[in-house]
């Protein structure tokens, strides 16, 4: 039998777990009282704000090309394996353009996003507070989450819906490449169907879905380097658990948000 732990290690381990809990909602609770100082005048650093919309954006634009015209690629040539079998061989793009704008154009936007931008903002404020910057910043009376989480917040919201737009393109492409060249539909016919089938309506979901991500990921990152603790050592373990709960929410949000789009008919 396992001894029986004193009362003290009892009540040690329930105040650890209530503040593993309600650290998340102080945190989220601090970043919506400050949001309104992003409409006021010099409310936040567009200095910060626009190099983190290059972290963010131009960066990993090529990449994101890549991997989304990858994607459709893989996507193409497996539907056409499984379509040829029944002849209809034109549901390719049908397949293609809503899986890469409903889906894995956003998702993908967002995995990249979570390695490039949540480890570094992560690293980044979780440095500062083994440095005691935070401390200094709280000194100076400035809020912590309004000088560093509301430029990455802003950065992340113009950047992922951007890249999203990329992103599909590039998967759609991807696919049409699959179809003209291995299936042998016509690229006008392809096209066709492609601007008949896809509307604004089904872009703007992705989009949303990617807007949703950026928050999350923000958070998660941002919320990981706060809780950032020790040396080097304890930086890098928040890193990566900003990369593991972003990636875990994003998920969540995704299954979430394609039920809701189920019951209006997307």
């Amino acid at each position: 039998m396992s001894p029986i732990l004193p009362y003290k290690t009892w009540k040690g381990r329930i105040k650890k777990s209530a503040a593993a809990f309600t650290a998340p909602i102080i945190f989220i609770g601090a970043v919506v009282a400050v949001l309104p100082q992003i409409f006021r005048k010099r409310g936040i650093r567009m200095k910060d704000m626009l190099y983190y919309l290059d972290l963010c954006g131009t960066r990993s634009l090529l990449v994101v090309i890549l991997v989304s015209g990858l994607m459709g690629l893989v996507l193409g040539i497996q539907g056409s394996l499984q379509l040829r079998k029944v002849g209809t061989d034109i549901f390719i793009v049908d397949l293609v353009g809503f899986a890469v704008l409903k889906e894995f154009g956003p998702l993908m936007v967002a995995i990249i996003a979570t390695g490039r931008a949540g480890s570094a903002f992560a690293a980044e404020i979780g440095t500062m507070k083994v440095n005691e910057e935070l401390y200094a910043l709280k000194t100076l009376g400035i809020s912590p989450e309004a000088f560093l989480v509301l430029p990455k917040l802003l950065a992340m919201l113009i950047a992922m819906p951007l890249l999203t737009i990329f992103a599909d393109a590039s998967g759609i492409l991807g696919g049409l490449t699959v179809g003209v060249t291995f299936m042998n539909i016509p690229l006008d016919a392809y096209l066709e169907r492609t601007f008949r089938i896809l509307d604004g309506i089904t872009l703007s979901l992705g989009i949303l879905k990617c807007a949703v991500f950026a928050i999350l990921i923000t958070l998660a990152g941002c919320y990981c380097g706060f809780q950032a603790e020790g040396d080097a050592q304890g930086v890098g373990r928040g890193a990566t658990q900003a990369v593991v709960v972003s990636v875990f929410l994003v998920i969540i949000a995704d299954t979430v948000m394609t039920l809701l789009y189920s019951f209006i008919g997307y």
